[in-house]
């Protein structure tokens, strides 16, 4: 594992799945000011000034380290409530650094049960799970209806399952979309597509979705 002090910060900077170079100073000043003649030029789609409006205005930066095995792609865990619901591998397109939607990655799914990544199940099921509202000073709430959480291994290469260590670049609860539906997804080159392009298998396991959906909040309410 990398220790603190081995390597020097780089000038660059990485979004929109691509990468440009900057210096700390130009990124600083991007980061807070946005784009000016002091942040020099930016080829990315943000604007910057992540700040503004502070902590009321939801402005803030999150220091994430970056796991260079994210060209690997990641695993976005889908669940409801406390349930997990299904695994996907969101791979970047070659060359690529990010997997978010539109942008060419691919996505390999795998049922809750899968062996490949049963370590890393049960340690966040069992074990992690249960920390995360109260890491949140929210000890008495449940955790959202339908969220995710995604995971890059940031273990050197071949380091063995049961000690790998991932981390966790996002939880979502905001903007979560159905994955199996991406098929109805109107973008740049399919701006025609529609549910009728979804396949009969993937709105099955929509529907499942939708019901356990129900199922939990009925519970949650009951209570």
């Amino acid at each position: 594992m990398p220790r603190y002090g081995e390597r020097l910060c780089e000038d660059n900077e990485a979004n929109d799945n691509h990468s440009e170079e900057h210096t700390v100073a130009e990124f600083m000043e991007f980061c807070v000011n946005g784009r000016n003649e002091k942040s020099g030029e930016w080829t990315s789609k943000g604007v910057g000034k992540y700040l503004e409006g502070g902590k009321a205005a939801g402005g803030q930066l999150v220091d994430q380290r970056f796991c260079p095995r994210i060209v690997e792609g990641e695993l976005r865990y889908n669940l409801i409530v406390d349930a997990l619901v299904g695994i996907i591998h969101k791979k970047p397109k070659e060359g690529g650094i990010s997997a978010v939607g539109g942008t060419g990655s691919i996505y390999t799914y795998y049922g809750p049960e899968e062996a490949l990544f049963k370590n890393l199940t049960t340690n966040f099921l069992d074990k992690d799970l249960p920390k995360v509202m109260p890491a949140l000073d929210l000890p008495n709430e449940p955790v959202p209806l339908w969220w995710t959480t995604d995971f890059i291994n940031s273990s050197p290469e071949g380091t063995a399952p049961e000690e790998e260590k991932w981390i966790v670049g996002e939880f979502n609860c905001s903007c979560v979309g159905i994955s199996r539906c991406l098929a109805a997804y109107c973008k740049d080159d399919t701006p025609n597509a529609s549910y009728d392009d979804i396949t009969e298998e993937d709105k099955a396991e929509a529907d499942k979705y939708g019901k356990l959906m129900g199922e939990k909040a009925l519970a949650i309410l009951s209570k």
